[in-house]
């Protein structure tokens, strides 16, 4: 047996054993991949689309308005195709990485698992010393294949507030995927969100730094419990785009970046333990990501001590060349990425195969590309892929990827993500025998719309022209005349999502004024690169409602209030839309965050009343569709200041906000001491009381405020919160332990600016409340002593805990 196949010896001899006897050529092919496509999504009626997979290595005619435009699943694919190598030439002396063999054609679980253990029979038997791929695969609303659970997008889980809930569910993704053969899953996004109008808002956990990493870090350990690898994206900068318009350069200073971008990818790598990272496309004040030592290197790995892979985002090495313009040709961009800390290139091998060119030219040295390949092979052995007894997972039938389990957990997040913005009591419905209820808008009888961009639906039947979504799921019609089986629901579309076409709004109009209650349902169908109103590629001028929804919603309003008919107006979207001058004339109003395979059960269980509302808002919603910040983390200049300026960037409805079928206190709020030192810390209690009829759950929130800094601040900043169940009349201490490396941020030095963390003495303004606008309890907290540098290893996040007091 060779050293590097026995498990008696640690990974890191195996590791060493394998590298001395690997070639250059050998080390080079561990760091490419191979994708296995055709130029359609496989096969459609009456075809075996795996056996039109494997048909041809070749890629097809491209279609559509641009090449390729219609049949795209990663950006300027089509560009690519035509300089794509076959298998025989990618892994001929070996390979990194098998891209998305379940993900981007309709395949069976069965028919997936045997085409992966094909791919990797001939990986191995290409390879002179057997070394199997690693098998990776989108993940972000689960497993994204065909018949697959359809979880909630990442922005419903922020508004879950519930990083237990997303840790269960992450663990059931990274148990699909473990199931077929798949090692790499490549979520989560952790990219903080800063310009609403970006159309990858959807897959973003929401505009906090702290709460996108601790429900980023619960889905890291989830999916790593599974024996599944994490991968973080987008690193970073990428939100930050201007204009909110995908690749867009990011003009950001280096203190934003440090303060309100990095924390959640920290927090993953440091409290997560993740093990791999994916670049972002971004070039951030010139520097694209994809060749920054700084940011690959000395942050990540130097600072944070990650120790895992950094794989490319599809094709963002040779848009080095193509796109960004630092270099001259594959080979430049190849050597710049590696020495910049880049490991593995996906989706397949493009620049890295002239990484021996780049060798040779002096760009980059073996022990560079040894580097790199050490931690791929640490990889392939921490996974057993190259223990003696490894072979690929042969046998798929019975594999159930839309298990009882699974609907259970997406139910649940489902349910704890619906936000109640606003209620003048016509919520909980209680439709009286017979009454009708009028369901009207677009999104009502589109099942899509309950799905993120990258969930198969949207992200390959869809495109490959399928109506079917692979797995059973009522639309929201359908969940409503479910729930309400004494009520007569009815439907009119109005107007398409997008499509200019306003032929309906006399029908839906007609409609309103026979029913006794209206629930108008607006938002968004997500796709890719320009074919959804949200997704990948799809981004808005503006937070105006897409299409003509928002002209539709005027026309129903007009109507209701000449028939006194009440309307509750329910948001399903990847994205906040202003909802200024129609939220005020509804009765309700509900944003649901496209709510997954279970959501149409969960919204009309929230009308119902047979769910008690739960969920907050991770990201504000505006009150005007243009004019506006994106976030609340704003300071002073960032906010509505009387007389500075006539537009005011205040939300309609702020960050944290939501309300419940029950009312809650806070009371009694405690500092165990009014006074720290730069490196103490402080207890904050509060208690939370259920004062209402009905069990319920409150989202304790903890923000905190420097009034006087060294450079301007976030009027607020959120720096703890718990999610708190209570029955009637029951009561909780909420405590949290907030260290003083909480209120760091980066600082000026004592002639200019030096990007240094520190904590400096003063006062720190502590609140507790119910969103970033509704905070009853307020003290100050004095932190003494001299400026104190917060080096590498600070403190992260906010322990919590939570007691019943009666």
């Amino acid at each position: 047996m060779h050293p590097w196949n026995d498990p008696g010896h640690t990974v890191a001899e195996r590791v060493d054993a394998l590298l001395a006897e690997l070639t250059l050529e050998e080390k080079i092919g561990q760091l490419g991949s191979y994708w296995s496509r055709t130029g359609s999504h496989g096969g459609g009626s009456g075809t075996d689309p795996v056996a039109s997979q494997v048909a041809s290595e070749e890629p097809a005619e491209p279609t559509g308005d641009r090449p390729g435009a219609g049949d795209e699943v990663a950006p300027m694919q089509a560009v690519f195709d035509a300089a794509r190598k076959g298998l025989d030439k990618t892994a001929e002396h070996g390979l990194g990485q098998l891209t998305r063999v379940f993900g981007t054609a309709p395949v069976t679980a069965a028919d997936g698992v045997r085409r992966l253990a094909d791919l990797q029979q001939q990986v191995t038997a290409r390879s002179r010393l057997g070394i199997p791929a690693i098998a990776h695969e989108e993940c972000l609303t689960g497993f994204t294949t065909l018949g697959a659970t359809v979880y909630p997008a990442a922005i419903a889980w922020g508004a879950t507030f519930d990083p237990e809930l997303i840790e269960q569910m992450a663990a059931a993704i990274g148990s699909d995927l473990a199931a077929v053969g798949v090692h790499q899953g490549l979520s989560p996004l952790l990219d903080v969100v800063r310009d609403y109008r970006w159309g990858r808002v959807e897959e973003t956990i929401g505009e906090d730094p702290y709460l996108v990493g601790t429900l980023g870090t619960a889905y890291v350990k989830g999916l790593q419990s599974a024996g599944v690898i994490a991968t973080l994206k987008h690193f970073c900068g990428y939100s930050a785009s201007r204009a909110g318009r995908n690749h867009a350069p990011v003009p950001m200073g280096r203190r934003e970046f440090g303060d309100v971008l990095l924390p959640s990818f920290e927090m993953a790598v440091r409290l997560g333990g993740v093990r791999s990272v994916m670049n972002s496309y971004s070039d951030v004040d010139g520097v694209p990501v994809a060749a920054d030592h700084d940011l690959l290197t000395r942050t990540l790995r130097d600072h944070w001590g990650f120790s895992g892979t950094v794989v490319s985002d599809y094709w963002s090495i040779p848009f080095l060349q193509t796109m960004h313009r630092v270099a001259a040709d594959s080979t430049e961009a190849g050597g710049l990425a590696l020495a910049a800390g880049l490991d593995v290139e996906l989706p397949e091998t493009s620049a890295y195969a002239d990484l021996a060119k780049a060798i040779g030219s002096g760009l980059i040295t073996e022990q560079t590309v040894d580097t790199a390949v050490r931690r791929v092979l640490t990889h392939k052995i921490e996974l057993g892929l190259l223990d003696p007894d490894w072979q690929p997972v042969a046998d798929g039938d019975g594999i159930d990827l839309d298990s009882d389990h699974n609907r259970g957990l997406a139910r649940r997040v489902a349910e704890e993500s619906i936000t109640l913005l606003a209620n003048d009591g016509v919520l909980p419905v209680r439709p009286d025998h017979g009454s009708t209820i009028a369901v009207i808008g677009p999104v009502a009888d589109d099942v899509r719309t309950f799905f993120g961009c990258y969930s198969f639906p949207n992200h390959v039947l869809s495109r490959a022209g399928s109506t079917d979504i692979g797995l059973p799921a009522d639309d929201l019609v359908g969940a409503m005349t479910a729930e309400f089986v004494d009520a007569q629901v009815r439907h009119a579309q109005g107007v398409p999502i997008l499509e200019a076409d306003s032929t309906g709004i006399d029908e839906a109009t007609r409609l309103v004024g026979d029913s006794d209650l209206v629930v108008l349902a607006v938002g968004d169908r997500a796709g890719m690169f320009g074919t959804g109103t949200s997704g990948e590629g799809c981004d808005s001028v503006d937070l105006s409602l897409p299409g003509l929804q928002g002209r539709l919603a005027e026309a129903v309003l007009d109507a209701a209030e000449a028939a006194g008919s009440a309307v509750i107006l329910v948001v399903v979207s990847g994205r906040p839309y202003a909802l200024g001058g129609l939220a005020e004339r509804c009765a309700a109003v509900v944003q649901a965050f496209m709510p997954g395979v279970e959501g149409g059960s969960a919204i009309a269980g929230v009308l119902s009343g047979r769910i008690n509302p739960s969920g907050r808002l991770p990201i504000g919603i505006p009150d005007h569709p243009g004019g506006q910040p994106g976030s609340y983390l704003a300071p002073p200049l960032g906010w509505y200041s009387d007389g500075v300026s006539n537009l005011d960037p205040r939300p309609l409805y702020p960050f944290g906000h939501g309300l419940s079928y029950t009312s809650f206190d806070l009371v009694d709020l405690e500092l165990s001491t009014e006074q720290i030192n730069t490196d103490g810390a402080v207890e904050v209690s509060a208690t939370v009381i259920n004062s209402g009829d009905r069990a319920g759950a409150e989202v304790v929130q903890l923000y905190a405020g420097d009034p006087v800094a060294r450079v301007a601040r976030p009027l607020k900043q959120l720096i703890g919160f718990a999610k708190v169940a209570l029955q009637p009349g029951e009561a909780a201490r909420v405590r949290f332990t907030v260290d003083a490396d909480r209120f760091s941020y980066l600082g000026p030095g004592p002639v200019g600016p030096d990007y240094r963390r520190i904590v400096d003495p003063g006062v720190i303004e502590l609140s507790i409340g119910r969103s970033s606008e509704d905070r009853p309890l307020q003290a100050e907290l004095m932190i003494t002593g001299a400026v104190r540098e917060v080096g590498d290893g600070r403190v992260l996040d906010t322990p919590v805990a939570v007691t019943t007091v009666r």
